[in-house]
């Protein structure tokens, strides 16, 4: 799991050009939108665009369950797990 995490970070910084920003300075709990990384609405479609390429899983309709999906680096994680991809899941 540890490499799919890392593997997300990479992607949200390469998919919203976050170009100052490292995966290192991400923390895995840390929240993605608001008051966490600062990211806004228009940056959560461009970002669960990019996840729904890369790993092949598809978001609700629900606001509040894709809120909680998109929570953190770990929520993240976890639902691209619960949904089958993201490669090893014992990493």
């Amino acid at each position: 799991m540890e490499s799919l995490k890392l593997e997300i970070k990479k992607l949200l910084i390469e998919s919203l050009e976050l170009e100052d920003m490292r995966p290192e300075q991400i923390d895995d709990s840390q929240p993605i939108f608001g008051a966490g990384l600062g990211l806004d609405s228009i940056d959560a479609l461009e970002l669960g665009i990019a996840v729904k390429n890369r790993y092949g899983v598809s978001f609700s309709q629900d606001n509040e369950e894709n809120r909680r999906h998109f929570a953190s680096v770990n929520a993240l994680a976890e639902y691209i797990i619960s949904e089958g991809a993201g490669g090893n899941k014992n990493d």
